[in-house]
């Protein structure tokens, strides 16, 4: 295979081919930046043009990552300009290779629901959240979940994980104790308490000028419309109305 074509590098001292997690990680969190971008359009406003957009891009992106050659990925040379001072931390690349697999077919669900059928529904969601979730343990952990998938279906393990916890055995305590833990929880409920008295407390709301009278709803035009505004039951489960509505372009 030549060296266009191959999928990391080999590197003397190395028994499998790597590929320098700096780069990885800095490429992951450039993708996660877009991919929050477009997810929350879509969510918040009913925008699905972003994901679209995204779909396609992330599709290409890692078709070229795992066909042609990680070098050639535009994240990746993004990601590997950006820690280009940094010193390189090889990885093994056929887990690699392995959880970019799964992004793949994740991008190539999403293009066949949101960009050719233009599906909307928790379908779409999960799918997404799947995406995000690999995508930030990668970028903010350093933590591969598709490689963890890797070692289940292979009776050869993954070599030169990221942090070396192909080899690495923890000391007793290291994550933290009961303090640490109590700390963590002090502070979550004062958030909470937090947030709860700042909804309470709105300024804006208690400033914004009462109607005279309510808003009367205006009813679909036509029974067609009222049919497709008619929001389902998986929606309802979810507590997903209002957003299924903006969603849908319903009133």
């Amino acid at each position: 295979m030549s060296a266009t074509l191959a999928f990391g590098e080999r590197l003397e001292g190395y028994a499998v081919p790597v590929l320098n997690e700096r780069a990885v990680r800095a490429a992951a969190g450039i993708v996660f930046f877009f991919a929050i971008v477009s997810f929350m359009n879509a969510w918040l406003a009913g925008n699905f043009q972003p994901t679209r957009v995204f779909v396609v891009a992330f599709l290409i992106d890692f078709t070229i990552r795992i066909f042609v050659n990680p070098r050639f990925a535009p994240s990746m040379i993004l990601g590997q300009w950006m820690v280009r001072k940094q010193q390189p931390e090889y990885v093994g690349a056929p887990q690699k290779r392995f959880a970019w697999a799964i992004g793949f077919v994740l991008a190539a669900v999403m293009l066949y629901l949101v960009v050719i059928k233009h599906v909307i529904g928790p379908i779409n969601l999960i799918v997404c959240a799947a995406c995000l979730v690999l995508l930030f343990f990668e970028t903010a952990f350093g933590i591969c979940i598709g490689c963890k998938v890797y070692n289940w279906f292979n009776k050869e393990q993954a070599q030169l994980c990221p942090g070396g916890v192909c080899a690495f055995e923890p000391a007793r305590g290291s994550g933290g104790t009961w303090v640490h833990a109590l700390v963590v929880l002090a502070f979550v409920g004062a958030v909470g308490g937090w947030t709860s008295h700042v909804a309470g407390n709105d300024p804006y709301a208690r400033a914004a000028p009462q109607s005279a009278a309510p808003a009367i709803a205006q009813a679909p035009t036509d029974a067609a419309e009222a049919e497709r505004c008619k929001v389902p039951d998986f929606a309802k489960v979810l507590g997903h109305e209002e957003k299924w509505k903006l969603h849908n372009n319903c009133k």
